[in-house]
C-alpha cells in the first residue's frame, strides 16, 4: 500500500504537533471541567533497528534519530525468555497529573490465558498475539484522551515494535514488525471533538526469509519513510566506509563475504557483533545506539547497553500451548 504524499520532514512534524495538541483544549462539550485529563503528549521515539542472525546468536542494534528535541530513545524491553522487543513511535506518554511519564516498556506481563476478545481473528501466534494484546492494552486508554482530529494516514503506525527472538517447537530465530495504528471519528455536532481508539496490531515478518530466498541482515525503521540507504544495500553498494572495515579485517571480511552469498546465518557471531558495532559509528555519525545479543539457550545480553535499565516482563508459567500459525517454516541452512 502506499504511504501519503506528505514530504517525511512535514508528515513528523504533523504527528508530533497534532499530539501537543491535545495539551492545549478542552473538548468543546466539557469547556467548564478541567482540562487535566485532555492534557496528554506522545514522546516520540525515531531510529533504525538493525538486525543480523548470525551463527547460532542474533545480533541487533537500535539507533537513536530523534524527530524532534524532545524524543526519547528506542527503548529495548525484555519480553520473555525468548524474545525482547524495541520500541518505536509513541513509546512515551506524559500526563500532567503524573510526575513520570507513562511507558510502554515498562510492567509489560503476559496474560495468563489467551484473550478470546482478540483470539478470533487468526492474525498471530499464540506467543506473539500475547505481546501484542499487552502493548494494545496499555495503549488503548492513552490513545482514546486524543480528543483532536490527528492528520496522520490510515497506515501510518502511531507504534511500532520490533520482535526478534527464538519461536517455541525449534523454530528457530525469528524478527517480527508489530504495528499499531489507529482511528478516529468525529462525536461533536458542534466545534472539534473526536473518539479516538487504537486498531489490533498487524504483524509483518521479516525473518526468516521466504524459501530459498537469501539470508541477509534486515532492517526495520520509523518513521518507515526515513531517508537513507539501509547497512545491506550500504554492503551491497561495497560503500567506501563498508569496503574500508572488509579490507582492514579478516574477520570482517568473512562476515560480509557470508552476507554477500546470502548466507548470514553462517557468520561468526562474535564476529558478526564486531562488525556492526565497528559499522554504525560509520554509518550513523553521532547517532546514540546499544546493541545486543539472543541466544537460544542463554538469552539476551548487551555489548552496548542503553544509558539506562531494561524492564524486564514478567514470566507467565501458565502459557497456553502454541499453535503457529502464521510463521514461515524456516528452509534449511543451504
Amino acid at each position: 500500500m502506499k504511504r501519503n504524499d506528505i514530504p517525511s520532514c512535514r508528515l513528523l512534524s504533523l504527528i508530533y504537533a497534532i499530539f501537543i495538541s491535545a495539551a492545549f483544549a478542552a473538548p468543546p462539550a466539557r469547556a467548564q471541567q478541567s482540562q487535566r485529563e485532555d492534557e496528554i503528549v506522545a514522546n516520540l521515539a525515531g531510529g533504525r533497528v538493525i538486525v543480523h542472525v548470525a551463527r547460532d546468536t542474533i545480533v541487533f542494534a537500535a539507533i537513536d534519530q530523534p524527530l524532534e528535541a524532545k524524543g526519547v530513545p528506542p527503548r529495548v524491553v525484555n519480553l520473555d525468555v525468548g524474545h525482547v522487543g524495541i520500541l518505536l513511535g509513541a513509546s512515551e506518554w506524559q500526563l500532567p497529573a503524573e510526575p513520570k511519564p507513562v511507558r510502554l516498556d515498562r510492567n509489560i506481563q503476559h496474560v495468563a490465558a489467551p484473550d478470546l476478545r482478540y483470539q478470533q481473528s487468526g492474525e498471530a501466534e499464540p506467543d506473539l498475539e500475547t505481546i501484542g494484546v499487552a502493548f494494545l492494552e496499555k495503549l488503548r486508554p492513552l490513545v482514546a484522551q486524543l480528543h483532536h482530529k490527528v492528520e496522520i494516514g490510515p497506515d501510518e503506525p502511531i507504534l511500532e515494535i520490533v520482535v526478534l527472538g527464538y519461536a517455541p517447537d525449534n523454530y528457530g530465530p525469528e524478527v517480527w514488525v508489530v504495528e499499531y495504528r489507529m482511528e478516529q471519528e468525529q462525536v461533536a455536532t458542534r466545534g472539534e471533538y473526536w473518539q479516538s481508539r487504537v486498531l489490533r496490531p498487524r504483524f509483518t515478518q521479516l525473518y526468516p526469509p521466504e524459501k530459498h530466498a537469501p539470508r541477509t541482515p534486515v532492517e526495520s525503521r520509523y518513521p518507515p519513510e526515513m531517508k537513507g540507504p539501509t547497512l545491506l544495500e550500504l554492503i551491497q553498494g561495497n560503500d567506501p566506509r563498508i569496503a574500508r572495515l572488509r579490507a582492514g579485517e579478516p574477520r570482517f571480511a568473512k562476515v560480509l563475504e557470508a552476507i554477500d552469498k546470502g548466507q548470514a546465518q553462517k557468520a561468526v557471531a562474535t564476529d558478526a557483533a564486531d562488525f556492526l558495532r565497528a559499522a554504525l559509528p560509520l554509518i550513523a555519525p553521532n547517532a546514540g545506539f546499544v546493541l545486543g545479543t539472543i541466544e537460544e539457550q542463554r538469552g539476551f545480553s548487551w555489548i552496548v547497553p542503553p544509558d539506562e535499565p531494561v524492564e524486564k516482563a514478567k514470566e507467565d508459567k501458565n502459557r497456553p500451548p502454541e499453535a503457529p500459525s502464521l510463521r514461515r517454516k524456516p528452509s534449511p541452512d543451504p
